[in-house]
């Protein structure tokens, strides 16, 4: 019965005219998720962790129970990033054996988490956030992203020649209130301006280490402040018993 009323609706209606109850939204990304092999990534590339960080590995192992070593699977994954430069499938393959774990699972965690670069990268990371705060606050962050563009000579998702600078774009970074911003491999540089971007990228092409976090001028501030300074818990605290009645 439920069939023929179907078939009858279907009838009476075009297939573009008959609601649809639920659709997925597009995947929308510009990292390919699944694994192919290339001449610099593959399963025979050269990756070994350093005695130094073998010992390190070691280490944050212990800081889990016994039978349950698989969750340092993050740490070991960062720490073979932060020694090759970008974690090739290798790596992946040696946390795994480490820890014990099947490919599969170490291969789970490595797509999952956008901070695993699965493909090579320049030596400075440079990564804009382009969300609606940074694209409002300060002079945007369309402004800064072309001073990048043309500063290094590339576009987003690519790496200069030199192999020196890689550029993407990400969602949020967590600095709304000092838009516009950008990480640069694990530094923040916040309340930038098109001098301010410029400067920071040409201390870095002369192998400078520029200062991270905000940069509002004189009234530089630490973290997320107001930039004309605190405007409360501007005081020293009132102690115990202050605004208790006296007879309690």
């Amino acid at each position: 019965m439920i069939r023929s009323l179907c078939r009858k609706l279907l009838t009476q209606k075009s297939i573009t005219q008959v609601r649809q109850f639920h659709r997925a939204s597009p995947l929308c990304s510009g990292q390919l998720y699944v694994h192919r092999d290339t001449p610099e990534n593959n399963a025979d590339t050269p990756f070994a962790f350093t005695p130094e960080n073998i010992k390190r590995c070691e280490l944050i192992i212990k800081n889990y129970p016994i039978g349950h070593q698989a969750a340092a699977v993050i740490p070991l994954l960062d720490l073979a990033q932060r020694q090759h430069g970008w974690l090739p499938i290798s790596a992946m393959h040696v946390v795994g054996d480490m820890l014990k774990m099947p490919k599969m699972r170490v291969y789970e965690v490595a797509t999952f988490y956008t901070m695993f670069n699965r493909n090579p990268v320049g030596k400075y990371f440079v990564q804009i956030c382009t969300t609606t705060p940074c694209m409002l606050g300060g002079i945007g962050s369309d402004l800064i992203l072309e001073a990048i563009k043309k500063n290094l000579g590339i576009n987003v998702g690519e790496t200069s020649k030199d192999n020196m600078f890689t550029l993407i774009e990400v969602e949020c970074l967590g600095a709304c209130v000092n838009a516009p911003m950008v990480q640069i491999n694990d530094n923040y540089y916040e309340d930038l301006t098109v001098d301010d971007i410029n400067g920071i990228l040409n201390d870095l092409k002369a192998g400078k280490v520029p200062k991270a976090g905000p940069r509002s001028g004189q009234n530089n501030r630490f973290a997320s402040e107001p930039k004309g300074g605190l405007t409360c818990l501007n005081t020293p605290p009132t102690g115990p018993g202050f605004g208790v009645r006296s007879d309690l």
